[in-house]
């Protein structure tokens, strides 16, 4: 499902995901990607579904709306691009080509959702990953040393990979006091970087905590709360 990816400067704040027909942006909080950001209008754009596409309205803002440097009133949207509205950034992403035959089916219960990966989506994943270590790359995850999470051990095969207590978390955090959304990994050509969350306590990284853009190293101890992870690279 194609998302957007807030950062505000080199800070990955929020993932969204765009299963609305229209996604409002601004600075009211009525909307579906509220920045709180003087430069940004009440109501300052929003992203619509036509057909199997995705495009961008500025709403007659202040400041405008930009998209790939150049302002815009429409235009439609494609996988990496940067729409620019105030001093934030918001990245469109969609599903990788080979994600396109996967489906993803979603339970309701009266308590909670749960996400289901159909067989074939979970038997693509893995031999992704396993064509990746064939190849000798290098893949990263985290090993769990301690608190509770949905798996004893992740490898991190997507583009970004969010860390939290919502259902589309890549590492499921467990308990009532866990966060929400507490941080995020983007695997680049360069390595794995984290970036915290925008809101509440700051994870650690070898017990310091991250402020901004960190690479992680083989070895490194990410902790979260009650959770206690242990980065590792292997091929």
């Amino acid at each position: 499902m194609p998302k957007i990816i807030l950062k505000f400067k080199e800070t990955v704040q929020n993932e969204i995901l765009l299963e609305k027909e229209i996604v409002t942006i601004g600075r009211n909080p009525g909307n579906d990607i509220c920045i709180d950001n003087l430069a940004v209008s009440s109501f300052h754009a929003k992203i619509i579904k036509e057909g199997d596409k995705f495009v961008i309205e500025d709403l007659k803002s202040t400041n405008g709306t930009f998209l790939n440097k150049k302002k815009i009133t429409k235009a439609a949207l494609n996988d990496n691009d940067t729409i620019v509205i105030g001093k934030h950034t918001l990245i469109f992403m969609t599903p990788d080509a080979d994600d396109d035959d996967k489906t993803v089916e979603m339970k309701k219960s009266r308590m909670d959702k749960t996400m289901v990966l159909d067989t074939k989506a979970h038997k693509e994943m893995l031999e992704a990953a396993r064509a990746a270590r064939s190849s000798g790359e290098t893949i990263g995850g985290f090993t769990v040393i301690d608190g509770p999470t949905d798996k004893p051990e992740y490898e991190l095969t997507d583009k970004l990979t969010t860390i939290g207590k919502i259902q589309t978390a890549g590492i499921r955090l467990k308990g009532i006091f866990a966060p929400k959304v507490a941080a995020f990994v983007n695997r680049t050509a360069e390595g794995y970087f984290l970036s915290p969350s925008s809101s509440g306590k700051k994870p650690t990284v070898n017990g310091k905590p991250i402020e901004g853009k960190s690479e992680l190293k083989d070895g490194d101890i990410l902790e979260i709360g009650k959770v206690r992870l242990q980065f590792f690279l292997r091929k």
